[in-house]
C-alpha cells in the first residue's frame, strides 16, 4: 500500500512517516494451547509491517505509470529494517521504532488480542500509525436512498457517510469550503456548476444543483433543477440520480482518499447511462500519469457487478473474474475463490502464479443469452432424433438483434 505522508492518532498527535511504500501481512490461527484470555478462538501467528525502497518501486508498481506519479508516490527513506517484525519461531512480534534506533516493544504473540498495528501511536511509530489510518480510510459504500434524501443542520459533519448521510453538507463545503459567507461565490459557482455538467452526463434536462440553506431551521438541503427552471428536492429525486450525485460529489472532494468499495453500481442507473457510471468511477480513481496532488488525490476504486454491460466496458487491465475453484492441500480437498485477469494485460505478465481467463469464457459471459439459445437448439436436436414432439418457440428480442452486443473500441476484451 501507499500511504499519506502524515496522520494523525487517537489522541491528536500528529504523525510523519518515514517511508511511504509499505506492505502489511498477517498471520492468523486458531488457538492450540487451549488458552482462555480470550473469548476468540483465534490468535495472531505473524504479524510484520516492511517497507519497500524507492529503488525497489518499479519492480512492484507493474501497472503503467509515468514516473512523476511514482516519485510523487513514493517519498521518503528508511535505513533500519521493519516496522513489525515476528521472530524465527512466530513466538514474539516487535514493534520497531521509525529511526531505528533504541530497542523495540516486543509482544508474545498468543497473548495478543488484537494485533500489534492496532495499538499503535504517533510518539511509538509514525509509520505504522499510518500504515493503520490508511487501512481504517478504506470503505464500502452502500448508498441508501433514505439517507441521501436527509437533509442536514448546519453542524452536521461534513464528509460523506458510507451509506451516503451528509450529503448535503458535504456538497455544502466544497460549494463554499465549509463558510457560511457570500466571498466565494464565483468559486461556488463553479463547484455546483462541474457537479451539474457530472450529473447531466446521466440526466440530460439537468441544469443545476445547489445546496437551499433555511437560515430559520438551520438546514441543508440538496436541489436539482431542470432545464424547464423546475427544482426538485433531494427527496423527489430517484434512487440512481442520488447515488450518481454522490459519487459526483466524492469525485470532487480531495478530502476524500484511501480505497472506495462498491457493490453493483450500475443499480439503478438505466442501461444506456453505464458509460457514464463507468466514467465517473474511473475519475473518481486516482490517474497514474500524473502527479499526486490535491486534483489528483490517492484514491482506488473496487467494484463487483455481474452485468455483462458493465464488464464489457471497463479497461480490460482492470478486469478480474472472481472464480470457484477446488484445491488439494494435504489430502483434503476444498474449494476457494480465484481471481483470474485476462490475458496479455500487465497482471498477466506479473512474476505472480496469476491465473488467466480463457476467451471462451468471456464470450460466454458477455453474452449469455446467445450461449443458451444455442444450447436449447442443440437439445432440441437430439430431442428431434428421437421423434419427441417440437414445441413452436416465440421469437425474442434477442433473436431480432442477434450479435448486436455492444464494445467499446478498442477495450481489449476480444
Amino acid at each position: 500500500m501507499i500511504v499519506p505522508l502524515r496522520g494523525v492518532d487517537d489522541l491528536g498527535q500528529e504523525a510523519e512517516v518515514s517511508i511511504t511504500f509499505l506492505k502489511y501481512s498477517i498471520t492468523i490461527g486458531h488457538k492450540t494451547n487451549g488458552s482462555k484470555q480470550s473469548s476468540s478462538p483465534l490468535e495472531v501467528r505473524r504479524e510484520e509491517l516492511v517497507h519497500i525502497t524507492q529503488g525497489e518501486a518499479n519492480r512492484h508498481l507493474l501497472f503503467p505509470h509515468k514516473v512523476e506519479w511514482r516519485k510523487s508516490a513514493v517519498q521518503g527513506r528508511r535505513s533500519g529494517g521493519p516496522f513489525i517484525s515476528t521472530d524465527g519461531e512466530g513466538q514474539i512480534i516487535k514493534l520497531h521504532q521509525d529511526g531505528g534506533r533504541g530497542r523495540p516493544v516486543s509482544r508474545t504473540a498468543m497473548n495478543l488480542p488484537r494485533t500489534v498495528l492496532s495499538t499503535v501511536n504517533a510518539a511509538e511509530s509514525p509509520t505504522a500509525l499510518v500504515a493503520k489510518r490508511e487501512m481504517q480510510s478504506w470503505r464500502l459504500l452502500q448508498l441508501e436512498p433514505s439517507a441521501l434524501r436527509s437533509p442536514d443542520d448546519f453542524a452536521a459533519p461534513s464528509h460523506l457517510e458510507t451509506n451516503g448521510a451528509h450529503l448535503a453538507a458535504t456538497l455544502n463545503r466544497l460549494a463554499r469550503n465549509g463558510s457560511f459567507s457570500k466571498e466565494d461565490e464565483e468559486d461556488e459557482t463553479h463547484t455546483l456548476g462541474q457537479i451539474a455538467m457530472r450529473l447531466s452526463e446521466l440526466i440530460y434536462d439537468v441544469s443545476e444543483v445547489n445546496i437551499d440553506r433555511d437560515e430559520k431551521r438551520e438546514l441543508l438541503t440538496v436541489q436539482v433543477t431542470g432545464r424547464d427552471k423546475t427544482t426538485h428536492p433531494a427527496r423527489a429525486l430517484s434512487d440512481g440520480t442520488l447515488r450518481f450525485l454522490a459519487l459526483a460529489v466524492l469525485e470532487r472532494d480531495p478530502e476524500s482518499q484511501g480505497v472506495l468499495c462498491l457493490e453493483e453500481p450500475e443499480n439503478g442507473i438505466h442501461p444506456e447511462r453505464i458509460p457514464a457510471m463507468l466514467r465517473l468511477l474511473q475519475d473518481i480513481a486516482n490517474k497514474s500519469d500524473e502527479a499526486i496532488g490535491p486534483e489528483n488525490p490517492l484514491r482506488q476504486v473496487i467494484i463487483n457487478t455481474h452485468s455483462p454491460a458493465v464488464v464489457a466496458q471497463i479497461p480490460s487491465d482492470s478486469l478480474l473474474f472472481a472464480e470457484s475453484k477446488e484445491i488439494l492441500r494435504s489430502g483434503r480437498r476444498f474449494k476457494r475463490v480465484v481471481f483470474s485477469s485476462l490475458a496479455d494485460t500487465w497482471r498477466a505478465r506479473s512474476d505472480e502464479d496469476i491465473s488467466t481467463v480463457s476467451r471462451g469464457k468471456v464470450l460466454a459471459y458477455l453474452d449469455p443469452v446467445e450461449k443458451q439459445a444455442d444450447e436449447m437448439e442443440h437439445s432440441q436436436n437430439i430431442f428431434s432424433v428421437s421423434s419427441a414432439p417440437k414445441t413452436p418457440r416465440l421469437q425474442r428480442v434477442i433473436d431480432r438483434f442477434q450479435g448486436a452486443l455492444p464494445f467499446l473500441e478498442g477495450d481489449g476484451l476480444l
